[in-house]
């Protein structure tokens, strides 16, 4: 399978994705093929398990087997990133994030404790097994960071895009009281292995501050504790 980008030197829209004979993906957003070089009969459509539809407010997946040729449409905003799974990786993965994976993998759900599921609003994670190629669609360029067994690293929750299983997560925040007033909750994460980030997140705030809001509506959301979740 052969991964390239229409127009590498802009903000990339669009991936088009190469298969050979032999080759196959299923895609779990089929809205986002937007053009497609092949035999018809290459294409096969199937409805998801129901907690498949749960997850990815989708009730269809497509299975694209080669030789063909697909393009996928990137959300503006959006980036595609591509992992590749061996057999033996332990990485959980929101099932959001998944656009597709290659032929011949599996996956298995991971349940979590209540508590982080309540704070990611997710009760399961998706471990995939390889060997494959998975397709994330991410807010942003995907990111891996190396952790440091002696020192844990801090990530925003809604930036976290897939972390190892055998680490440790605890959501937290840090720094001084106005530090910890004004931020979202992040993961304490302690372990070793790589995770994977997307460097961007929907900001309801940085939207407000890039309209017209007043200065004196600004240095009180700063000044007053939990004054962003208070003042509107």
């Amino acid at each position: 399978m052969n991964i390239s980008y229409e127009q590498s030197g802009q903000m990339t829209r669009l991936a088009a994705l190469t298969l050979d004979l032999g080759e196959s993906v299923h895609v779990l957003h089929p809205n986002q093929i937007v053009a497609f070089q092949g035999a018809p009969s290459l294409r096969e459509d199937s409805f998801m398990k129901l907690s498949g539809m749960y997850r990815k407010k989708r009730m269809v997946q497509s299975r694209i087997r080669g030789p063909a040729r697909f393009m996928l449409g990137l959300p503006e905003g959006y980036s595609l990133g591509t992992v590749d799974i061996k057999e033996d990786d332990d990485l959980l993965f929101e099932f959001r994030h998944v656009l597709f994976y290659s032929e011949g993998m599996s996956f298995r759900t991971h349940i979590q404790t209540l508590r982080n599921a309540l704070m990611t609003r997710d009760f399961v994670k998706m471990r995939f097994q390889g060997p494959g190629k998975l397709g994330l669609l991410t807010a942003g360029p995907l990111y891996p960071i190396e952790l440091d067994p002696g020192q844990p690293l801090y990530v925003d929750i809604s930036c976290l895009v897939a972390y190892p299983q055998h680490v440790s997560l605890t959501p937290c925040v840090y720094g001084n009281t106005l530090a910890s007033q004004n931020m979202n909750y992040h993961w304490e994460i302690k372990g070793s292995g790589t995770v994977l980030l997307q460097p961007c997140k929907p900001d309801k705030l940085l939207n407000e501050q890039m309209q017209s809001d007043s200065l004196m509506r600004r240095i009180l959301k700063e000044i007053i504790p939990f004054g962003g979740v208070f003042i509107k």
